[in-house]
């Protein structure tokens, strides 16, 4: 038996760009991928926190450093500059890889700087 797991979490980065005209995709801060562990070309999910969309493509790699999260081509009727999103890969594990599995989860400021990464989410509490 396999289980699809996170791989890797870009939580709450802001859309810098909306380009429809562009080559499909969505282009992410270089140091972001790099952090992440998300490849250029690696088949992305893409959750929009202001409206609710939920999407996939693949990502690109952006200038190291620039901060830019460009939704590109028929993706960008789905977010526009200043929305929220939460970017995330995923890997098919094998049941003996999971004991010691976790995630990369990267958390970033309004300028898609990153403000700290983890390998686990809190506990929710009542």
């Amino acid at each position: 038996m396999q289980s699809t797991m996170l791989k890797a979490k870009i939580h709450r980065a802001r859309v810098t760009h909306s380009e429809l005209e562009y080559e499909g995709s969505c282009a992410i801060d270089g140091l972001l991928l790099e952090t992440s562990g998300i490849r250029e070309y690696e088949q992305i999910q893409i959750y929009n926190v202001n409206n609710g969309e939920r999407f996939t493509t693949y990502a690109i790699r952006a200038e190291n450093g620039s901060g830019i999260i460009s939704v590109n081509g028929a993706a960008a009727r789905l977010a526009a500059p200043g929305d929220i999103l939460i970017i995330c890969a995923y890997a098919i594990l094998a049941q003996h890889e999971l004991s010691d599995y976790q995630p990369t989860l990267v958390y970033v400021d309004p300028d898609n700087r990153i403000v700290r990464t983890s390998n686990a989410i809190p506990v929710q509490a009542a």
